[in-house]
């Protein structure tokens, strides 16, 4: 099934704000969310604000059964027009099966998060709706204005974004055009065999990750390999691994700084797959929105990386 490009949202109609995975400072939620000024009107998850019910993991926003039930509630709804995670963490592996892919196909909207809500992304692109690897809620508060404005235009304009002006760098030669994916490779790893792994095939994709140590990076990506995944892309561009360290390795010597980038470098080049760094896209100070699933082109030789076709329709 191809997906479709979800409807734009008109500038003061509703998106969803929904907690579908870890738990959410609301302090913290409402300073991000505030950054988005008057462009919508905004509808938070009941769980959101609510006290936590005290058998809940320190780790999950709430129980499977309600965050499945906020998500779903919301894109059924035919006044939300959008959805915006509140944050990430972990548990939307837990809640996939629980949710009704035939809802988001009848009311096509676009779903805006990254990090573990690549597992949302992905179900939603195996459903047929592209969405948008982007910042969330809590993130916003934090992220450079420009981030924030073209999370706003991604959302409301249909236009495609175009050439990007990153910082790439290569020494490499490939020229690739292909749908793009931006990621968290851990989840990448973790959705392989699934109903909702992602389609790597001849893709763009681009890679972040977040408090994994080099040996872990190295695991998931060796999965990858094995699986017969990490070869499929025409290439990847790596973004930010923020805080992927180990402060006690097993040889008792710190790592040199930037062994995390080497060891994915190296697992690519081992694959066969042609890489890239330079994606201002991550849990670091910058995080560009991209359109899941958009053609894109991306040329190693020249620098040049182009992105054919917008967020919304």
């Amino acid at each position: 099934m191809s997906a479709v490009i979800p409807p734009r949202v008109v500038r003061g109609q509703t998106i969803g704000i929904v907690a579908p995975a870890g738990p959410v400072k609301l302090d913290k939620l409402r300073t991000g969310l505030a950054r988005l000024g008057d462009a919508f009107a905004l509808r938070l998850a009941p769980s959101i604000t609510a006290p936590r019910a005290p058998e809940t993991p320190s780790y999950l926003a709430a129980s499977d059964e309600v965050r499945a039930a906020e998500l779903m509630a919301m894109l059924a709804d035919p006044d939300v027009r959008a959805i915006l995670l509140a944050r990430g963490g972990y548990g939307l592996t837990r809640i996939l099966p629980l949710l009704d892919p035939d809802i988001l196909r009848r009311d096509p909207k676009p779903i805006v998060g990254f990090s573990d809500a690549t597992a949302l992304l992905s179900w939603a692109h195996a459903a047929g709706v592209r969405g948008i690897h982007g910042p969330m809620g809590v993130q916003m508060a934090s992220l450079p204005e420009s981030d924030i404005a073209q999370t706003i235009a991604m959302l409301t304009d249909p236009t495609p974004l175009g050439v990007r002006r990153w910082p790439l760098a290569s020494t490499e030669h490939a020229h690739v055009q292909g749908p793009l994916f931006a990621a968290n490779l851990t989840l990448v790893s973790m959705l392989v065999a699934t109903p909702w792994a992602l389609p790597l095939r001849g893709s763009i994709t681009v890679l972040e990750d977040v408090g994994e140590k080099p040996y872990e990076l190295d695991r998931y990506l060796t999965h990858l390999m094995l699986a017969g995944e990490l070869a499929k892309p025409g290439a990847v561009i790596v973004g930010d691994l923020t805080r992927c360290t180990d402060p006690n390795p097993a040889t008792g010597v710190p790592d040199p700084q930037g062994a995390a980038l080497a060891t994915v470098l190296e697992r690519l080049r081992a694959a066969g797959t042609p890489a890239a760094t330079g994606a201002p896209i991550g849990h670091g100070d910058r995080n560009e929105p991209l359109p899941f699933g958009a053609a894109a082109v991306l040329d190693l030789t020249y620098r040049y990386f182009e992105i054919l076709e917008p967020a919304v329709a």
